[in-house]
């Protein structure tokens, strides 16, 4: 049975129903304590590329047991009274998961705009991760 809904329509979807924060503005707010970011990324791109300067590292596949405070895998920073400012490559995964936190009840989401690939062409500071040891 083939899919009724491609990945274009889930993300319009998305789109139409989440903040979009600009890279810019993203970057002009990195200082604020108000603010978390929130980088969905592959353990490997974070190794690779680096992340935005103190960013909570949540694997995509992780966000919805991270989120749910009944759940075993449950991370307190999610129940902060903070913004959530997710992001990811390019801005898909990230405004997938944001319509996902909406969903679920997390009102102070948002993400950036183009993602961590917009961030570093619009001069976003960067810091190295370090990969953990195989």
């Amino acid at each position: 049975m083939p899919i009724t809904k491609g990945i274009e329509q889930l993300l319009a979807e998305a789109n139409a129903a989440i903040k979009t924060i600009p890279a810019p503005e993203a970057i002009a707010r990195l200082d604020d304590a108000g603010i978390v970011f929130v980088d969905l990324r592959d353990p490997r791109e974070l190794a690779r590329e680096g992340k935005i300067p103190n960013a909570f590292h949540c694997p995509r596949g992780m966000l919805e047991f991270w989120l749910d405070p009944e759940s075993p895998y449950h991370k307190p920073i999610f129940a902060e009274e903070k913004t959530f400012l997710f992001y990811c490559a390019s801005g898909w995964r990230s405004a997938l998961a944001t319509k996902t936190a909406l969903d679920m009840g997390l009102a102070n989401v948002a993400h950036i705009g183009g993602g961590f690939t917009a961030w570093k062409e619009a001069g976003g500071a960067i810091e190295a991760v370090n990969p953990r040891p195989s």
